[in-house]
């Protein structure tokens, strides 16, 4: 059964096919098939598509970090299927985000948040956990991880960890804004999204606020019938299949925590994948159970038959916890 579903994985688009000879059958990046896969992926119309929207990076305003067509979630996706700068047209597009930074490397993006929120209601170059931890991880995994901005900006938000995780933290352009929460209590979100960009960086993986982090996630999933800082719940909605890796939801989660190697005999992380395990088909496939209406047109933008690239995903996945 796996080497039919591996094998349709490789029929499947260039990106796929791409991530299922690197990641689940360990091939090397050099070897000619991975080359081609790689090849026949820029030239793809879906992903040319996304390669010109996020060319308007400059002009994109975020009034909603959970609103999926924002170009900081495509270019995390592109980041994801494994696009990196040695393609012109990548490190264009990354040349024009990095126009955009404070001075301690934090990348920025232009947000406005309404004064009855607690923002100023005006466009602002700024940043947010909800968004500088994703850029910063996006940049990375498109090739800059060696870049002394990149990693002076990834120091600066790893500091602002507190005893019990990530919080509400927004740069001064912002003004008072936090969101609804207890100003004690962390973040999910931003929790997620810090631990998502630590585990790109192997000094960091081991390191004592990949350990808060972690432990603030599955706390919040060992207490999940009672524990909802800032509104982000683990109920019904959460243990939906859904992709791409967007926001708070279980497969974002299970990603991101089984790339620490220390939590693979965590009795909370096992039992989060086992839950994703049993919403198997009987080929072993997976159907999104919720969809992005941002990515219709995408094999996961729908919910009535398998999506290959969240079958890769949890393949992935479980292939991390159970090695």
């Amino acid at each position: 059964m796996m080497n039919e579903i591996i094998n349709c994985l490789l029929q499947s688009e260039p990106w796929i096919e791409y991530c299922t000879r690197l990641d689940l059958l360990n091939q090397s990046k050099y070897d000619k098939e991975v080359i081609h896969a790689n090849d026949k992926m820029i030239s793809h119309p879906q992903i040319r598509l996304l390669l010109s929207e996020l060319t308007q990076w400059s002009e994109e305003v975020v009034t909603n970090h959970k609103n999926a067509g924002l170009l900081l979630h495509k270019l995390a996706f592109i980041a994801e299927v494994g696009l990196t700068i040695e393609k012109p047209e990548i490190r264009e597009i990354v040349d024009k985000i990095m126009k955009h930074k404070t001075r301690e490397g934090v990348v920025q993006v232009q947000l406005n948040i309404p004064e009855h929120f607690g923002g100023t209601g005006q466009n602002s170059w700024a940043w947010s956990l909800c968004d500088a931890p994703l850029v910063l991880y996006s940049l990375i995994r498109l090739g800059l991880g060696g870049d002394s901005t990149v990693n002076q900006g990834l120091n600066f938000l790893r500091d602002l960890i507190r005893e019990n995780g990530w919080p509400c933290s927004v740069s001064p352009e912002l003004g008072k804004f936090r969101g609804p929460g207890r100003k004690d209590d962390p973040c999910p979100y931003a929790t997620l999204l810090m631990l998502k960009v630590l585990s790109q960086i192997n000094d960091f993986k081991e390191s004592h606020e990949a350990h808060i982090g972690a432990e603030c996630l599955l706390n919040l999933w060992a207490r999940s019938k009672e524990t909802h800082p800032y509104m982000f719940y683990m109920g019904t909605d959460f243990r939906k299949l859904k992709a791409p890796l967007i926001w708070y939801d279980i497969v974002h989660v299970a990603d991101t925590l089984t790339q620490f190697e220390w939590l693979k005999n965590d009795t909370r992380l096992k039992e989060l994948i086992d839950i994703i395990k049993s919403k198997a088909n009987e080929d072993g496939s997976f159907t999104p159970e919720s969809e992005w209406k941002a990515w219709k047109g995408w094999d996961f933008g729908q919910k009535k038959k398998p999506s290959q690239w969240l079958t890769f995903l949890i393949l992935r996945i479980i292939k991390r916890f159970e090695a």
